[in-house]
């Protein structure tokens, strides 16, 4: 059984577990929505390896979650998203000497070149978090599975084929500066952990630092593709605000 299916149980027995256990946790039936937004740093990890620095981008979506249960003095919840992000590659094109390439001629503008893809990502993650849940601060951790739906691809670069250079590439792996992404569909399994602060009146503003690792491959695997491995990882850091849609009446919760 492979990563994203455990996850998917995981969070499959979660919600069974969360809901069989009444007598010892408190129920809570809270939903709260609201936006994200955030910056990403992506790379692509190839085999053959492709020498690269961290790609910035932006993200971005809808977040919706339900909290369903305090057990001891840990709070349970289920967090999903839909989220715009940029992802891809920047690589590091430099000599044996780790200096950059230089066309002859031109000695102001190294050789660049980075790939952008952008998604739709949906995470779907279970939430245990320790402090307050309506006034004060909260912290937490959430885990589980993320896809994206594959929806553009660009490309910035100054590389010319067959243009001299002054000095010559001390890696040799270009097959994927001409190769379009050829699977549409990511999945991986994300994690991440922050802070919240909560107001009754005002509703919850979220701090989130998490990282997603890529189980697909943006290209073929099979001994007849170049890539033996092609799979992405992000690091995001984000912030969220989300306002509450049903609240569960208790005057014991803080």
């Amino acid at each position: 059984m492979n990563l994203i299916s455990r996850s998917l149980l995981f969070i499959i027995f979660y919600f069974l577990f969360s809901h069989a256990r009444a007598q010892v946790g408190e129920y809570r039936t809270d939903l709260a929505i609201g936006f994200n937004g955030g910056y990403v740093m992506t790379n692509v990890s190839f085999t053959p390896d492709v020498p690269q620095d961290l790609l910035g981008g932006m993200t971005g979506g809808l977040t919706i979650r339900y909290t369903c249960e305090k057990y001891f003095s840990s709070i349970c919840a289920i967090t999903a998203e839909v989220n715009y992000t940029q992802a891809g590659w920047k690589e590091r094109i430099l000599d044996v000497n780790d200096q950059p390439v230089y066309y002859e001629g031109d000695n102001s503008n190294p050789l660049r070149y980075q790939r952008r893809i952008t998604y739709v990502q949906v995470p779907l993650l279970a939430r245990l978090g320790w402090g307050r849940e309506r006034r004060g601060l909260q912290a937490f951790i959430q885990l589980g599975p993320q896809f994206g739906f594959y929806l553009d691809e660009s490309t910035d670069t100054n590389i010319e084929q067959g243009r001299p250079t002054w000095n010559a590439r001390v890696s040799n792996v270009v097959a994927q500066e001409t190769m379009p992404v050829e699977n549409k569909f990511d999945y991986g399994i994300v994690g991440g952990a922050g802070i919240e602060f909560s107001h009754p009146k005002v509703g919850h503003f979220l701090l989130e630092g998490r990282y997603y690792f890529g189980l697909a491959n943006i290209y073929g695997n099979s001994k007849s593709d170049y890539f033996a491995k092609s799979n992405q990882s992000n690091i995001v850091v984000k912030l969220s605000y989300l306002f509450d849609v049903i609240k569960t009446k208790n005057d014991r919760i803080r």
